[in-house]
């Protein structure tokens, strides 16, 4: 199986609601105390997307390790910054909201997204463990979504009983969270779409290199069941902010995919029963003495050299053009992903 680049994007998306505060001069007091709370997280936040951004543009997770270390510190620190902070007139219900949910991140980095990295090999065994290491990305996204959501109605509420006026904006940072966000989704999408056929063929070749009969035929058919399943899938989906390059580069694979396992891969079996037959021949002829031989018998043998050396140029022949197309297919991919990737995916250092 040729390597695929894997830039999959992180699937930790803190959709993040950052809340800028019009602080009149009466209601100073209350305002300045919510935005020493934002800034207490700031860092943490822009470590995170810094970690999100590396991975998502080409490196592997265990690459990008020492990002995620340095954003389980940044949350720790953060979580010291806001413990410092008094309550607020012996209101302790922002400063604990925000210690919760600080701790609740801590814990999604330091274990959760742990899994993820110590999942990300096994994920290429098979079309199950990459969807299964897709979705836990998915689920914790949405944890961090909801814990999110958990925070910012904190913010308001703790407005709203001190007469805080709150403008809503979102950040440059928050921006890149959404955009972020949106692409890890369809980029997933397509990704999968890809995968799974690309995962099949990988075990049709290796079929084709043990010259299993039985398990070529398998892994074609089921190449062209998944092609044919993807190109609809692929029918019903839109393409990203007008770009429709990754699904365009993912059709033009599964294309290839199906045509080879519906015409190219049987010139192949058939070159296997060939050089099955011309094995049994050849033994029954060296079986006979040269005595025993009639010109019958040799020339029935030669005719079968003829056939199975024009039988070898075919194969040699279908055999390269498969795997040239095959190997353009992959570069494609990896090179369309790539740019599509950091044509979308928002840089943050």
């Amino acid at each position: 199986m040729q390597q695929l680049r894997h830039n999959r994007i992180l699937g930790i998306i803190m959709a993040l609601f950052i809340v800028q505060f019009a602080v009149a001069q009466n209601l100073e007091n209350p305002g300045e105390y919510m935005t020493a709370v934002t800034n207490a997280q700031a860092d943490m936040n822009k470590k995170y997307m810094v970690y999100v951004s590396a991975a998502a543009h080409g490196k592997r997770l265990k690459k990008v390790e020492k990002l995620r270390q340095q954003a389980i510190e940044s949350i720790t620190q953060s979580r010291y910054k806001v413990t410092d902070l008094p309550f607020y007139k012996s209101d302790k219900s922002l400063r604990q909201s925000t210690i919760d949910y600080i701790q609740f991140c801590y814990k999604i980095f330091n274990e959760d997204y742990a899994n993820i990295v110590n999942m990300e090999e096994i994920a290429e065994q098979s079309f199950d463990e990459m969807q299964a290491y897709l979705l836990l990305q998915e689920k914790t996204s949405e944890k961090l979504k909801e814990a999110n959501d958990k925070m910012s109605k904190a913010y308001t509420d703790f407005g709203a009983k001190y007469n805080v006026k709150i403008t809503e904006e979102k950040s440059e940072l928050g921006e890149k969270m959404e955009t972020a966000s949106k692409l890890h989704h369809y980029h997933n999408q397509v990704y999968l779409v890809f995968f799974k056929c690309n995962w099949e063929d990988d075990q049709l070749t290796k079929a084709m290199n043990k010259k299993k009969v039985n398990d070529i035929e398998q892994s074609r058919n089921a190449l062209i069941k998944y092609a044919i399943e993807g190109l609809r899938a692929l029918d019903t989906l839109k393409s990203f902010q007008g770009d429709p390059s990754l699904a365009a580069t993912c059709r033009q694979a599964l294309q290839f995919y199906k045509k080879t396992a519906e015409t190219e891969v049987p010139k192949l079996t058939d070159f296997f029963l060939k050089e099955e037959n011309f094995d049994k021949m050849k033994k029954a002829f060296e079986a006979k003495s040269e005595s025993d031989r009639k010109k019958a018998d040799v020339d029935a043998f030669n005719k079968g050299v003829k056939e199975i050396n024009d039988a070898v140029n075919a194969y040699n022949q279908v055999n390269t053009n498969v795997n040239n197309g095959r190997n353009q297919v992959i570069q494609n991919w990896n090179n369309t992903e790539k740019t599509f990737l950091d044509t979308h995916m928002p840089y943050y250092k």
